[in-house]
């Protein structure tokens, strides 16, 4: 269905402007209306990351008038890979900071506001407050549930999309004219079930496939033009190019949105809603977490030990905790690899960060393994603290 534009026309171009948005300005549905709107409307990208990259840089070659940018990491080198607003200089600088630059030299006519912080519920209505559309390019689920319950409650379009190793999906949710998050993702799912891009990787260039889409429906929705994807979720394989519709109806029952909405206020902790990890990880890991500098101890005064990396094998490849076992945590999890823990020795387990080795004790322990333990902050932890000649991902 198609919608009003979202934001009035300014009152001018300048010559400047004009001639720099001249193709734009040619084609009827966008014309110098179209462009006046783009010029007076006030965008916030959540992130600046994957999908913020490609993003920021078209809202910004767009002449998106205000565009605004929060984060609160900084550049890494495992972030070029993707993250291609960013650059090479760019490293240790903060992302909102590096962003900033870029979009600066792409469009120098256009104002850029910075928010070089995290979001959470104490400032997100206030910065929200301030845009007329979200973008969401954050890549967990406790902040897409914060963002829409923002958007929501405060009456904005929000533009998300999601990335996963070669899948992507692409909506729009705008309560006022449809569904939102809440009705396609009622519940996150079990803690675990959906691994991270950090965890499971990206394909680089997807994010340019699914940003640029996000880009698209944020002009389409600021300008009037076209159908905007409110109702309907886009899903890419990109190994198969192959793009899918999917219906997504308002769900009435929706606490957020629904007929009678039981939700009139953000959660106190999305974090919790979401739960980072199991109840039964977080019972397990209660006393059991031992640190990377007492893992080298341990080692350092030979104790008998069975070091577990409960990684993937391409993980194991880039790099490892020197003595360790890979065993994944799906073979834990399944069972299928607990007759491979020795009886006579502690069982440590690590993993990339700490969160998926806390699933595989919780098995482990209940298998009769009770003093078994597991590695906070995993080969991370290790890296920065006992071996930063190791590579990191």
């Amino acid at each position: 269905m198609s919608l009003p534009p979202l934001v009035e026309p300014a009152a001018e171009l300048t010559h400047d402007e004009v001639n720099r948005y001249s193709r734009h300005l040619i084609i009827p549905d966008v014309g110098m209306a179209g462009q006046k709107r783009l010029k007076n409307a006030k965008v916030l990208c959540v992130g600046a990351g994957g999908l913020g990259s490609p993003a920021l840089m078209y809202l910004a070659a767009a002449g998106v008038g205000t565009l605004g940018l929060i984060d609160f990491d900084v550049v890494d080198e495992s972030n070029l890979q993707r993250q291609v607003i960013h650059r090479q200089s760019s490293l240790g600088k903060p992302k909102v900071e590096s962003a900033a630059e870029t979009v600066r030299e792409i469009n120098p006519l256009i104002d850029v506001v910075v928010h070089n912080t995290m979001l959470d519920r104490d400032n997100i209505m206030d910065i929200f407050g301030q845009y007329d559309l979200i973008l969401d390019g954050t890549d967990n689920f406790a902040t897409r549930y914060m963002v829409n319950d923002a958007a929501v409650l405060l009456g904005k379009p929000y533009v998300w999309g999601s990335i996963y190793r070669f899948d992507g999906q692409a909506s729009v949710f705008w309560a006022e004219h449809g569904p939102c998050y809440r009705c396609l993702y009622p519940e996150p799912p079990p803690p675990g079930m959906v691994p991270s891009c950090a965890e499971g990787g990206v394909l680089g260039v997807l994010c340019a496939s699914i940003g640029s889409i996000q880009t698209t429906e944020a002009i389409k929705l600021l300008t009037g033009i076209g159908e905007p994807l409110v109702g309907r979720l886009m899903i890419y394989d990109a190994l198969e190019m192959t793009y899918r519709q999917v219906k997504v109806r308002k769900d009435p029952e929706c606490p957020l949105c629904g007929k009678n909405p039981t939700q009139t206020e953000l959660l106190e902790d999305y974090e919790a809603f979401c739960g980072a990890v199991s109840e039964e990880a977080a019972d397990a890991v209660k006393d059991s977490t031992i640190t990377a500098t007492e893992l080298k101890a341990m080692q350092d005064r030979g104790d008998d030990i069975f070091l577990v990396d409960v990684r993937e094998p391409n993980e194991y490849e880039i790099v490892s905790i020197p003595g360790a076992t890979l065993i994944p945590k799906g073979d834990i999890l399944d069972g299928s690899a607990l007759e491979r823990l020795p009886q006579d020795k502690k069982i440590v387990l690590h993993c990339k960060s700490g969160v998926r080795s806390a699933e595989a004790l919780a098995v482990v322990k209940n298998a009769g393994f009770s003093d078994a333990v597991h590695v906070g902050g995993g080969v991370l932890a290790w890296v920065k603290q006992i071996d930063p000649s190791l590579p990191s991902y």
